[in-house]
């Protein structure tokens, strides 16, 4: 096999880091939803508290796998923005209208 590339068991070891960095990364975030999911109360603020917290993560969690597996981390800032932004504003478009749409049905439904 004289035309196969050489394997470099360094650059594999840290690809190997990276992928395991991103999981670990990705499994805290998710541990601290679930975490927060029953530990949190669903009445009154508790429950804004609650929404507002998942909301945050998960834009976070967006933003990194936007980086991480979209490669975006590297290239220009604005592309990442680009991306982001866009996801930001639609979290905030569902929970305002969540929001709204509760206080709605509450209000007719003694």
């Amino acid at each position: 096999m004289a035309n196969a590339k050489e394997y470099d068991k360094e650059a594999g070891a840290a690809h190997r880091k990276v992928i395991w960095n991103t999981f670990l990364i990705l499994l805290a975030i998710t541990v601290a939803e679930f975490t927060i999911a029953f530990s949190i109360e669903n009445e009154g603020t508790g429950r804004f508290i609650r929404i507002s917290i998942f909301i945050i993560m998960t834009i976070v969690k967006a933003g990194y796998i936007i980086g991480e597996f979209m490669h975006l981390r590297h290239e220009a800032k604005s592309l990442f923005w680009t991306i982001l932004l866009p996801i930001v504003f639609v979290a905030w478009l569902l929970g305002a209208l969540m929001w709204e749409g509760g206080s709605i049905f509450a209000s007719h439904h003694p």
